[in-house]
Formats: C-alpha cells, sequence, structure tokens
C-alpha cells in the first residue's frame, strides 16, 4: 500500500532529526549499538538488551519501523531512535560512529547499507536456526567480525567459506538461540498432552513454492475431512503480496467450525495450543520442535535456494538434516497420506520428547545459557573497541602536540 506522503515527509524529517540527535551522544553512549529493520526482530533482542542493561552497560537501539516495540522502552542506560529506510538509514550506515553494532541484518555491504567509513565491530545475531549457505548469498555473512553462532553446524559452514574463499578469519562465538528457550520454558506451563481430535496449525513460509501457492486448499481440505482441528497462520508477506490466495481459503472453508484463522506472526497461542505442525523450509518449524517438543510434517515442496552453489561446501544443510530427525517428510503427490502420518507422529509423545531433548543438545550452544553468554562477549567486544578507541584518541593528541611543538 502506498504511503501517504504528509506522512512519508514527516518520518523523514523525523529521521533526520533523530540522525543528529544520535550523533550528538557521547562515544560511550555509542559503545554499543543495535540496529533492527523490523520490529519483527525486536523478540530476538529484547532478552539480550535487557541482560546488558542488567550488567550496567548502555545500549542505543535504532530502527527503521516506526512501530517497533522497542523504540518505547524506557531506562536511564537506554536511548532509542527511529530511522526510516531510505537515505538517512544509509547515511548512518555509511557514516556511523560506534564501538560495536549490534544486528540482525544479512547481506552487510552487499547492497545499499555499507560498512561505516569509521573503525565499527560489526556482531551478527541469528534469526533463525538454520544453516548459512543455502537459504542465504553464499556471501551473506562474509563483512561482519563477529558472528554468534546458534550451534556447531553454522561454525563449521562459516569456516569452510573462509577455508575456501581465503577469507579472513571471523570471531565465531559458540552462542545459542534464546528463542528455543523461552519457548521451552513458556510449554512448561502451557502445552498439554495431544488429545483428540488434534490440533493442526498450518504455518508455512511464502514465496511461490510455499504449501499455501503450491496445495494450500488442498492440505486444508484433507484435514478437516480428517476431522482434526486447524489454525492457518499464513506468513505476513503471504498476505501482502498474496493476500488472494488466503481469502479463497477463507471463503472455502471459513464456515467450517473446526477452521480457525490467525493473522498475526507474532501470535503464540497458536503454538501452544497445536499438537503438531505443517510446515515447508520455514525456520519456524525447527523452533516449534525444539522449543515445544513438537513433531512437524514437512510438505515436501522444492527447496529455498538463494545460493546456487551451497553444495560447494559439501555440508548439509541444518534445515535439510533435521527434518526426519523432528517429523516426517511427505512428497507432494502423497497428501492424502497426511491424516495417517499424523496419527503415527502424536501416538507416542513421551518418547519424541526424549528424542527431541537429546537432539537439542546436540545442536543447540549454551541451551538455557544463550543471553547471559551472548550479553557476555558484546561487552567483552564492546570493552575492548572502547579501549581501541581511547588509545587512537590519545595518539591523535600526541601526534598533533609532536606537529606543533614541531
Amino acid at each position: 500500500m502506498k504511503q501517504n506522503p504528509l506522512v512519508s515527509l514527516n518520518l523523514f524529517l523525523r529521521s533526520f532529526q533523530n540522525y543528529k540527535a544520535f550523533n550528538r551522544l557521547t562515544p560511550d553512549e555509542r559503545n554499543i549499538v543495535v540496529y533492527s529493520e523490523s520490529g519483527q526482530d525486536w523478540h530476538h533482542f529484547q532478552k539480550i538488551i535487557e541482560e546488558l542493561l542488567l550488567n550496567s552497560r548502555h545500549v542505543c537501539y535504532i530502527s527503521s519501523d516506526p512501530l517497533d516495540p522497542g523504540l518505547s522502552i524506557k531506562h536511564s542506560l537506554y536511548k532509542s531512535f527511529y530511522i526510516k529506510s531510505g537515505f538517512w538509514q544509509i547515511t548512518l550506515f555509511q557514516f556511523l560512529k560506534a564501538d560495536c553494532l549490534l544486528l540482525t541484518m544479512i547481506d552487510l555491504n552487499i547492497f545499499q547499507l555499507k560498512r561505516s567509513i569509521n573503525p565499527v565491530h560489526y556482531i551478527y545475531l541469528f534469526h533463525a536456526m538454520g544453516s548459512t549457505h543455502m537459504v542465504d548469498f553464499e556471501n551473506s555473512y562474509d563483512h561482519y567480525d563477529t558472528v554468534l553462532c546458534v550451534g556447531p553446524h553454522q561454525i563449521k559452514e562459516i569456516r569452510k567459506r573462509e577455508q575456501i574463499k581465503g577469507l579472513a578469519p571471523k570471531n565465531l562465538v559458540p552462542h545459542g538461540y534464546a528463542r528455543v528457550e523461552e519457548l521451552y520454558a513458556e510449554a512448561t506451563n502451557r502445552c498439554k498432552l495431544p488429545q483428540k481430535p488434534y490440533s493442526i496449525l498450518l504455518a508455512p513460509t511464502w514465496g511461490k513454492n510455499s504449501i499455501l501457492h503450491l496445495c494450500g486448499k488442498e492440505i486444508v481440505s484433507i484435514l478437516l475431512n480428517a476431522g482434526f482441528k486447524v489454525t492457518l497462520r499464513p506468513h505476513y508477506q503471504t498476505l501482502k503480496l498474496n493476500p488472494e490466495i488466503v481469502e479463497e481459503i477463507l471463503r472455502l472453508y471459513q464456515k467450517n467450525p473446526l477452521l480457525k484463522y490467525v493473522n498475526r506472526m507474532g501470535d503464540k497461542d497458536s503454538l501452544f495450543e497445536s499438537d503438531l505442525l505443517v510446515c515447508d523450509w520455514s525456520s519456524t518449524s525447527i523452533e516449534y520442535a525444539l522449543g515445544l517438543e513438537k513433531p512437524v510434517l514437512y510438505i515436501d515442496v522444492p527447496r529455498r535456494v538463494r545460493n546456487p552453489a551451497y553444495q560447494e561446501l559439501g555440508l548439509e544443510p541444518m534445515e535439510v538434516s533435521i527434518r526426519n530427525e523432528v517429523g516426517f517428510v511427505l512428497k507432494m503427490d502423497e497428501l492424502e497420506n497426511a491424516p495417517m502420518v499424523i496419527e503415527k507422529l502424536l501416538s507416542d509423545p513421551g518418547r519424541f520428547k526424549e528424542k527431541i531433548a537429546n537432539l537439542r543438545e546436540s545442536i543447540l550452544f549454551n541451551f538455557g545459557k544463550s543471553v547471559e553468554t551472548g550479553a557476555r562477549e558484546i561487552i567483552k567486544i564492546a570493552d575492548v573497541q572502547k579501549q581501541k578507541r581511547l588509545e587512537g584518541s590519545s595518539n591523535s593528541s600526541n601526534l598533533k602536540n609532536n606537529y606543533e611543538n614541531h
């Protein structure tokens, strides 16, 4: 939807004022800066920012989403700024003055958002648990100084690429993934054992190869006819780009009392109330299985591949290898078997939970401690960068004095 020109102008002016205000901060207030493209990522930042504040660290939060919840947080050590995507956002990145920048944005220095001309240490925080070399571009992570890694698979992949391409080694931190920890903690109070009629959550990814595009009406029909309760939760990008697909499904089945429609990406109730997730290549499936200890039925649609050379590393992507560990992969021409497969997947929840607990330990770093681990590493980096800044200022002053005396 096209934005009102007056609103757009106001946001541009607000961004200009905030850009100036940010640059008026003291260097110590810009010691740790966090950048968010969208409020959708706030839940990835929130806990680690809270931990930094508990450690009495200044945190400066910049978002390009005027509705980002992070812009409304109040704390004496916390400052937040809205800077609109476009001119002032690009300018901010180009001339950023900060000791370190934490972000979940991939493809730094590849498109319009470049590394600063100033000495900034860039720290990448993952917003998904999958691998680095299939779903993303091959160079998506090349331009970060530190990467907070979810599990051993990401360290292997990044190191292998550095070795093959002759890249300088990055600081790879065994970090973990707070989102799974939060889901796990909440699930202990909210999740129940599966009961018939089973509740099925259909929450696929978006794009032309997603479930809703390829077989949405068919799979919904099969599940409803089998007597399952079905919650349809489309990706927000599907609602934005192809709303007619969802509208058609609702037109056909919204009068069926077994169908529930959820259009909020941040909705948690549908996760906890469901017994099983039907998905494709969405990273939500991994969080669902490891956090809630519930199975996933994968519909075998074509892979999401942005890096056609991903096989060059010789490492199978985690989002491929994990599918048969946390559920079952159903071929597109076997959709009618979905009810039978679901019954089997839900037949022994105790055994499945035990299997997931072992799997989680093997593929996740620091389960239950990722927030503290991440904050500690960020503080360590920020302190080193601050010391470099102070030494640089001291050297500059000495050079100036020597020049003036001469």
